[in-house]
């Protein structure tokens, strides 16, 4: 037993690492796609042929889609504590931005609609427990704590090809307000949410900046679409559903109460500030891309865009979260996020060119 069981740890350990930096699709039949001479990239596809250019050359030149986030775009809910750690370093799949025909998930994520329209490279960057940081924390074990917003970023940085769509969805973390205030504060928040939105801001710009420094750099055609944090509004009113429903039968929604534990601000008497914090945050996100927009040196190639797809599309429902802890998305939940977002992203792909011959 025990020669079997070092192996089996080794494994797993091996695993969860893997599932801690991103994780990237790339469509399957994308040299049969692009060696149709339809193909807007079927001139490239001769370079290949000729022995001009090599496969990975080639492929680097399809659309590159990439998403920078937390727990909300991935396939996350709390179970036990060795599931949902292993969970959050895995579940990379089965969610809202990157699926890819899983019958159990019937999303039509954010990917596979792409694929509809041109071969694509998609690369997905989240971590559960993301914050929008002004400190890097993971450092040598990164593995072990959350990839915060900075941590994303230097990933983006760190690979060769720089996105020609990327969507940044982080920050519900940020919300959770009990957790950084005293007792003064939790009698009379306001001065808290406020000091909250505005270091929020500050750190949010700091990392933007990278990315759009490096996307002027590149100089091919670059769009980013800064989604507006998740609407708690709508969230709160599917969680009274499931609250109601866990009442009348305590079977369900098993980790429903485990959620206070690792998100304090979700207690009911708390949630009505984090409604108004979601507010602030995102009036600060609009602010700045209306600030980075209005430089007149701003370039050409690039477009960034504040979206509050995601943060009024309405989830409200009970079916819209997990059966598990009653507070990430359910794949009907993750369905509803792809169409809005697919939708907040049609100007970038008309941009971009993404999917037109």
């Amino acid at each position: 037993m025990k020669h079997f069981f070092r192996p089996v740890v080794i494994v797993l350990f091996a695993a969860i690492v893997a599932g801690c930096g991103s994780t990237t699709y790339e469509t399957s039949n994308a040299l049969a796609r692009i060696s149709d001479p339809s193909s807007k990239y079927y001139p490239d596809y001769l370079s290949y042929r000729r022995g001009e250019i090599a496969q990975y050359t080639l492929f680097q030149r399809l659309p590159h889609v990439a998403l920078i986030g937390d727990s909300l775009s991935t396939n996350m809910y709390i179970s036990s504590l060795p599931s949902t750690f292993v969970r959050s370093k895995m579940g990379h799949r089965q969610n809202w931005f990157l699926n890819h025909g899983d019958a159990a998930y019937p999303i039509n994520s954010i990917y596979e609609r792409l694929e509809k329209l041109t071969p694509v490279v998609a690369t997905q960057y989240t971590s559960p427990g993301g914050y929008v940081d002004g400190v890097k924390l993971g450092g040598p074990l990164r593995f072990i704590y959350p990839l915060h917003f900075s941590d994303q970023v230097d990933m983006v940085l760190a690979d060769k090809r720089f996105p020609d769509l990327l969507m940044i969805w982080i920050g519900h973390n940020n919300m959770d307000w009990v957790r950084t205030a005293d007792a003064e504060a939790l009698k009379n928040p306001d001065k808290h949410l406020a000091d909250i939105a505005r270091i929020f801001r500050g750190n949010y710009s700091r990392e933007l900046n990278r990315l759009l420094d490096r996307a002027k750099s590149d100089g091919h055609k670059t769009a980013i679409v800064v989604f507006g944090v998740v609407n708690f509004d709508a969230f709160f009113k599917a969680r009274a559903e499931t609250e109601e429903q866990k009442r009348a039968n305590p079977s369900l929604y098993p980790y429903l109460e485990a959620d206070y534990g690792f998100y304090p601000a979700m207690r009911p008497e708390y949630r009505g500030n984090m409604i108004k914090l979601g507010k602030l945050l995102n009036e600060q996100l609009r602010k700045l891309v209306d600030e980075i927009n209005s430089d007149p040196s701003r370039s050409a190639t690039l477009r960034i865009e504040y979206s509050d797809a995601l943060a009024t599309v309405d989830i409200g429902h009970a079916e819209l979260i997990h059966p598990m802890d009653a507070w990430h998305p359910s794949p009907k939940g993750h369905s509803v996020l792809a169409a809005a977002a697919f939708a907040a992203i049609e100007p970038s792909l008309e941009f971009l060119g993404i999917g037109s011959n």
